[in-house]
């Protein structure tokens, strides 16, 4: 086989070769010669070079995928999420191409959850050689995931500083920050990222429903970390045998009065219907949700009387609450470290605020991810990035349009 010219690409054929090269040498690779097969499987298809870029915990960097005892790309500059090339194709995932026809970064995602950037560069990066680059861009992304869930190398790659003790259990314990199918997607964000302590989040697909948890545990201490890692373990123990929403509630109250005595925990926890759209939640003490719609907070909308937290001797079934969302409705739901954390002067941040910086962000029209992050790196910026209590928010939007696109 003659070698590729470069910049041109290569037929679908060998195309399809290097895909499974790739794929097949990465089965037994440690997670320092990924960089290595990648800039490999690069070259064969005509690139002069691919280096991948992994976001940070925090999502404001990228930084580039250690490439062990090789070349020293990672020594190069991690790159800022807002306001670099690489940045850009990251938030909009979509290629962006740098340097006129030489190169480009393209999104590294799996499913939809945004983890990186490729960059690809050759002597003429032509159309269809870029098309080629989204399939090794989709191959890598699926890699370094599986790789992530065993690997120290990759996760001390996106860590910007140590995590607590509490922080690293919780951590272990929630799912990916994005899921979704074509009919519905939920986002969240832990933060103080490495400090976190109370605050979980869980979300699932089962069929067409999308499941929703969102706890916070009193209390920032490790048994606070452990009442939150309880209460998602609870709750999927209980959806998996096919339990209900109040089910969940029993299972988790029953767990923590047993074995974490005395600690309390406030929850909220919902169903999505992705066909109908039908909202069913209890909420136990927790903040009411958000609903948005065409852009704008419907007041009090999801406001209900709640039950109280969790962790009570003698708490009683809490009431189920229903309502049917409109196409293109988004639900933000968050913790009270949201509303009640304080700026360094002492000012109350307080939902009237957060409603104000929700409609900014929303009004932007960006992906449910990309408007969390926003939304998330304003409340940071309010309170000059330092955090006194957990602070998680979930955003989760209705989309069943895009199913006739």
């Amino acid at each position: 086989m003659s070698p590729p010219v470069p910049g041109d690409g290569i037929d679908d054929a060998v195309m399809g070769r290097v895909l499974v090269g790739l794929l097949e040498a990465a089965h037994q690779a440690a997670p320092g010669e990924i960089a290595g097969l990648v800039a490999d499987a690069g070259r064969a298809m005509g690139l002069s070079d691919a280096q991948v870029w992994l976001a940070d915990v925090q999502e404001r960097m990228l930084v580039p995928l250690p490439r062990g005892a090789g070349p020293a790309v990672d020594a190069q500059v991690p790159l800022e999420v807002d306001g670099s090339p690489a940045g850009r194709a990251y938030r909009t995932q979509r290629p962006h191409r740098t340097g006129g026809s030489a190169s480009a970064w393209v999104p590294l995602v799996d499913g939809i959850e945004r983890i990186g950037v490729l960059r690809v560069s050759a002597v003429v990066l032509t159309d269809d050689l870029l098309e080629q680059c989204r399939a090794l861009a989709s191959l890598v992304a699926l890699i370094v995931v599986s790789k992530s869930a065993y690997s120290d190398l990759l996760v001390r790659a996106v860590r910007s500083q140590p995590m607590s003790l509490q922080a690293e259990l919780l951590w272990a314990f929630v799912p990916p920050r994005t899921i979704g199918t074509r009919e519905a997607t939920s986002s969240a964000i832990l933060e103080p990222a490495y400090q976190v302590a109370g605050d979980a989040f869980d979300h699932s697909l089962l069929d067409d429903v999308l499941h929703l948890t969102l706890v916070d545990a009193m209390g920032h201490d490790l048994a606070s970390g452990g009442a939150a890692a309880i209460a998602l373990a609870a709750s999927r123990s209980t959806r998996h045998r096919g339990g209900t929403l109040t089910d969940i509630a029993a299972i988790i109250d029953r767990t923590l009065q047993r074995w974490i005595p005395d600690l309390l925990l406030t929850a909220f926890i919902a169903d999505l219907d992705c066909i109908t759209g039908r909202l069913s939640w209890i909420n136990c003490a927790h903040p009411p949700p958000l609903l948005i719609r065409d852009r704008q907070v419907l007041p009090h909308a999801l406001e209900r009387r709640p039950d109280l937290p969790l962790g009570i001797s003698g708490h009683g079934a809490p009431q189920m609450h229903r309502v049917d969302l409109e196409p293109g409705d988004r639900i933000l739901i968050h913790t009270d470290g949201v509303t009640e954390a304080r700026s360094p002067a002492g000012e109350l941040f307080g939902e009237r605020r957060l409603v104000d910086a929700v409609v900014r962000t929303i009004a932007a029209g960006e992906p449910a991810p990309e408007a969390l992050r926003r939304l998330v790196g304003g409340i940071l910026a309010h309170h000059a990035q330092r955090l006194r209590d957990d602070a998680t928010v979930m955003l989760v939007e209705w989309h069943p349009h895009l199913t006739q696109r």
